[in-house]
């Protein structure tokens, strides 16, 4: 998985909260889309909402930027309750994913508009706007109309219309979804650096997981309005501590397995077995497909297991296999100089410190 250095999130560690939410719920009607959520956004950080469609996410931000008011509990900005100030009031920006462009006008005009709105006095304008357009790497595109600029140029500058502002938090709600991947991926590197130059906080929300390891200091994962977790994209990864999260980054095999004996586990048929530092009568175990070694590989690992390849999936540099091993079927990727054929009995391994339970039931 790619994933960015947790540099980052050290750095924001030592510092305030610019952002809080505490016990926010959202309804409408009977409908209720965000559930007793609290969160800790901190200065100078990438901080994304990631989760499927319908998780929330979108209405979270909507809420921190004033355009929905929370059905209960509280958002602070910067200390200052502010559940009832209106979002021209707040000290945000949001960038949507529908950029709003206006074309008719030219780039320096697009990012000029706000600073005129709020009054902003003529000689204070030029030199706030051309600074911004140098942020975003538009400083020779000023009057160039926009309508003339590539996707990812308007992209920028959105960016730049809202960021000329100075807002304390820049809010992005999918911002790069209608960009093809390859120009998307572009994006994800330069948004990155540009929130490292500038230091204000972004609040961004998606459900690409890898935009979201790719650019976050730290990531809440949500789903049905409710927040599963919340870590640096290696700890969410590394160790989910919910089957949903689990299973949401990245792939995995979620695996059901009893109690044999302390701190031993097996599935039902006793075809895989785990060392678990867990009490309960049964628990469930994530194992990532990479993690697992095949064939050779496999004499290497202290635990072990037998299989019989059921599928064979090429990816490129990688090779996926389907792999039965008892009633359980494992996903397996594997490098693709290493090959094994459908019906092949082959043997698996894994390290004991490979399996992390995210389910437990006494």
């Amino acid at each position: 998985m790619a994933e960015r250095a947790d540099g980052g999130a050290a750095v924001a560690a030592g510092r305030p909260a610019v952002v809080t939410l505490d016990r926010v719920t959202k309804r409408y009607g009977s409908v209720l889309a965000v559930a007793d959520l609290s969160l800790e956004i901190r200065q100078g950080e990438f901080f994304s909402l990631l989760g499927p469609s319908g998780c929330g996410k979108s209405t979270t931000l909507r809420m921190i930027g004033g355009f929905e008011r929370p059905s209960a509990g509280t958002i602070s900005i910067r200390g200052t309750p502010s559940n009832d100030v209106p979002p021209y009031k707040r000290d945000t920006n949001m960038v949507f994913q529908q950029l709003a462009l206006f074309p008719h006008l030219d780039v320096y005009e697009n990012v000029a508009f706000g600073l005129r709105a709020k009054r902003v006095p003529a000689r204070e304008i030029a030199p706030r706007v051309e600074r911004t357009l140098d942020l975003v790497a538009l400083g020779p595109f000023t009057r160039r109309a926009v309508r003339s600029l590539s996707g990812g140029q308007q992209q920028r500058v959105a960016i730049a219309r809202a960021l000329v502002n100075e807002p304390a938090v820049l809010l992005l709600d999918e911002p790069l979804g209608a960009l093809d991947l390859k120009l998307r991926l572009q994006m994800q590197l330069e948004l990155k650096n540009l929130q490292r130059r500038v230091g204000t906080t972004f609040i961004y929300v998606t459900h690409d997981q890898i935009e979201a390891l790719t650019m976050s200091d730290r990531i809440a994962v949500m789903n049905d309005g409710r927040l599963e977790q919340v870590g640096t994209g290696r700890e969410i990864y590394e160790h989910p501590t919910t089957p949903f999260v689990a299973g949401f980054i990245g792939d995995t095999n979620l695996i059901e397995v009893v109690r044999r004996e302390p701190g031993r586990y097996a599935t039902p048929d006793g075809a895989l077995t785990f060392a678990l530092g867990e009490s309960g009568e049964r628990a469930t175990v994530s194992l990532r497909p990479e993690r697992i070694r095949a064939g050779a590989a496999a004499r290497a690992c202290a635990q072990r297991a037998a299989g019989r390849v059921a599928d064979v999936i090429y990816v490129g540099a990688d090779v996926q296999y389907v792999v039965a091993a008892g009633a359980t079927r494992l996903t397996v990727k594997t490098r693709g100089d290493q090959a094994f054929a459908a019906g092949e009995e082959i043997e698996l391994g894994w390290q004991p410190s490979d399996p992390v339970t995210v389910g437990a039931a006494g």
